[in-house]
């Protein structure tokens, strides 16, 4: 028997690199087409699929904007549903900085610029209970 979760049902909408990296770019406040290209080394074609897919799944809106003597163009904004993905990307960056960094360590820190401190994602249950990485303490049950 498939065990049916929401890890599935999710990744049919962010499980593709590509699609995770414009993620991190348009949090970190890079939104529009040239830059996103750029920062992630997607093609234009690539590019322009994920940030339809993106866009069409509810997590980017697509504002137009016009500099002055220019065309209209778009710029590439994360909605709700898109700013509650970053605690996964925080994770992601965390289990790579661990695990893939390598000897010179990781490329870059995630920090908040409220005091500086490096920004870590962890498990904490409703209540307030912080887990371990683990997820010794986990358990999934099925509601159907």
């Amino acid at each position: 028997m498939v065990r049916e979760c929401s890890i599935a049902a999710a990744l049919t909408v962010v499980g593709e690199q590509w699609s995770l990296l414009v993620l991190r770019e348009v949090a970190l406040g890079v939104r529009r087409f040239d830059a996103i290209q750029a920062a992630t080394g997607a093609s234009r074609a690539t590019l322009g699929a994920r940030l339809r897919s993106l866009t069409e799944s509810g997590l980017l809106e697509r504002i137009e904007y016009r500099e002055p003597g220019s065309r209209a163009r778009h710029e590439y904004r994360l909605t709700p549903a898109g700013r509650e993905l970053q605690p996964v990307l925080t994770a992601l960056m965390q289990w790579g900085d661990r695990y893939l960094a390598g000897p010179e360590g990781p490329p870059s820190t995630a920090t908040h610029s409220g005091c500086g401190a490096a920004i870590r994602a962890s498990l904490r249950c409703e209540r307030g209970h912080v887990l371990p990485d683990t997820g010794q303490e986990l358990t999934l049950q099925q509601n159907r």
